[in-house]
């Protein structure tokens, strides 16, 4: 199985960036669809983009649509999230997330999906 371990949150004012990273152990990278959830205090934990294993199909949620971007680096067994533009509401923890998939699925929505989570980075925006 794989081992995941997100990095790069932090504190940032609004209008600002981060690049959020997930690190794979154990297994290939290359070898798993790759989703970004996020969940706030009070709140269920919501989808943010998610990435195929082929890395041709991406998909964001609307709320981040144009600001956020999902990426991925087999090679380096890591997967990306450059967040743009960040505004108060996008303040939560984010979990990256591994899907045993076939090389040719798309991309995933669907935290049921997801077979292997990492322990989340904070993400805080000040107004």
């Amino acid at each position: 199985q794989v081992q995941l371990v997100e990095s790069g949150g932090g504190l940032v004012q609004a209008g600002g960036s981060l690049r959020l990273s997930c690190a794979a152990s154990g297994r290939a990278l290359s070898s798993y669809g790759m989703g970004w959830f996020r969940q706030a205090p009070g709140k269920e934990r919501e989808f943010v983009a998610a990435i195929s294993r082929s890395g041709v199909t991406t998909y964001y949620a609307d709320s981040v649509k144009g600001r956020f971007t999902i990426g991925r680096d087999n090679a380096k067994n890591t997967v990306y999230l450059q967040m743009n533009t960040l505004k108060p509401e996008d303040a939560a923890v984010y979990y990256c997330a591994a899907r045993s998939t076939s090389y040719s699925s798309l991309a995933s929505r669907t935290s049921g999906s997801y077979d292997y989570w990492g322990q989340g980075t904070q993400v805080t925006v000040s107004s």
